[in-house]
Parts: C-alpha cells; structure tokens; sequence
C-alpha cells in the first residue's frame, strides 16, 4: 500500500498531507508532525514502515513544501485545529500523534484543545508548551529569530542546519534536500523560521496547563544539540513522570539516526495501547 496525497482547505491556504488509511482493524492511528522547516520526508523511514499495519497520516505542515503558498499570520492553536479538522475528515478516531520538535509543541497544543479525542502521544526531540519551562529572555529571542536566518549566510545555514541536526548521513542529507525546497528563496525560509519559532513563544506566553492526559512517551537522542532540547526533556520527564528514552548516538533528528530503534518504541507503545 502507499500514501495518497490530499489537500485541506483553510482560510489561510491549502495544506497538503499523505495518508494511508487501511486496514481498519484497529482504530488506532498513527499521525507523524514534522519538526519546524521539515516536511513529510522526515519520517519516511517511520511511514514506509508503519503502512499497513496502522492508518498513517503524515503533513507538510502550513507554509513548508507543498503546503504553499500560505499567509502566515496564522497561530499554534490555528495549526492543531487544522489538524483536527483533517483527522476528522479521514475518520482517524484514536489519533497517536508522534511529533518531532516543533510536531511535539503542535502536539501539545491539540492535546490542550482536544484532550478527549488524544489516544497517545510521543514526542521526539521536542520539550514542553509550559511556560514554566522557559526563561522570558528565551521566549524575547524566539520573537526575534526570522531577521537572524535573513542576513545568515545561505550556503552556511545549509551547511549547519543538515549537519547540526542528525548525526547519520542519511539524517544530513534528507535534512539538506528539505532544506533545498528553499534554494533561492532565503526569504520564505526566514520568514518559515521565525514565524514558526513566534507561534511558539505565543503559546507559551499563553501559559495554558497543556497537560498530557493519555499515555505519553518523550524520546530524545543522547547528541541533540538543537537549544536545550535536552534539558528541557529531561525536566520534563521529571516534572510530569512521562517516561523519557535516551537514543545513543542520534542528534535532534533522531527518527532519521536510529529509524530501527524509533520504530520499535513506537511499536511498543501502541500495542500497549490495545491491550
């Protein structure tokens, strides 16, 4: 079986997804949200290998890839509302979203708006919505990073965003081809970036609770050098109780380092939730 691609109607624009919806022998779903200037290719090793046993849904979420052009002036709570609206669309019921950092905070945001609807949630490489976890000079530079990937060196930026993120060569040079959907446009690039990192210190000036009310898994790999990921996960996990797994080896990308080990925690997540 493969993945269908399907669009989404929004005031703001069309936002283009994948998904296979067969078989219907459980009702869990599998729903994979791309990290900030990524897109569905960052889980292709996650798609390939959950299709056919679960409904997969994976997106280019608002503004990146094909989900372009759209105005963006759009919120965090605006994108997990989408989200909703497309999960109900395609009948998936009992979503487990699985989201990599930025996917992890649209996560959050639907779990805060829809906390009945959430059978699971897995957040890689991602840290928490709470406002508690943050200093206000860091939500002060979140507002302010699209003038920052304006004026950066493009072939640099290019350079440090697929290196820096994956330790794998597979990592860096998926990271480097979705990265690419950006040559030449420098502009749209920053302008993805920062609105994408200003939604996020918006909804954490929100100071809502965004409790995780289902069953929750955070996984972080061990070289994850994107800010403090890694702090900020493991007081998480301390804070909340939610189990916290270290990948050895993998940087903030970790589902594209260590495909083999994401997949079997995955797995093992949701098949405990059909016990």
């Amino acid at each position: 079986m493969s993945m269908t691609e399907k669009t989404y109607s929004t005031p703001k624009g069309t936002i283009h997804y994948r998904i296979s919806a067969e078989p219907r022998g459980s009702g869990v779903s599998l729903v994979f949200l791309p990290g900030l200037t990524a897109d569905h290719r960052l889980f292709e090793k996650q798609t390939v290998y959950f299709d056919g046993k679960y409904p997969v849904f994976v997106w280019d979420a608002p503004g990146h890839a094909s989900s372009y052009p759209f105005e963006m002036d759009f919120s965090l709570a605006d994108k997990a509302k989408w989200l909703n609206g497309i999960l109900e669309a395609e009948g998936f019921d009992e979503p487990v979203i699985i989201g990599q950092s930025m996917g992890g905070y649209v996560g959050q945001m639907y779990s805060q708006l829809f906390p009945e609807k959430l059978k699971g949630f897995i957040s890689i490489d991602s840290a928490p919505l709470q406002r508690r976890y943050v200093t206000a000079a860091e939500i002060w530079l979140l507002k302010r990073m699209e003038p920052v990937y304006r004026h950066y060196p493009w072939k640099l930026l290019l350079k440090q965003g697929s290196s820096g993120v994956a330790t794998s060569m597979y990592g860096r040079k998926l990271m480097r081809s979705m990265m690419m959907t950006y040559d030449g446009d420098q502009k749209r690039y920053a302008e993805l970036a920062g609105h994408g990192y200003r939604i996020l210190a918006e909804a954490m000036e929100a100071d809502l609770p965004y409790e995780i009310k289902c069953p929750a898994l955070l996984i972080c790999g061990e070289k994850d050098q994107a800010g403090s990921c890694k702090r900020y996960c493991r007081k998480w996990h301390e804070v909340s109780g939610i189990p916290l797994v270290w990948i050895k080896g993998a940087g903030h990308n970790s589902n594209t380092d260590e495909p083999e080990m994401i997949n079997r925690l995955i797995e093992e997540f949701v098949g405990k939730l059909e016990l």
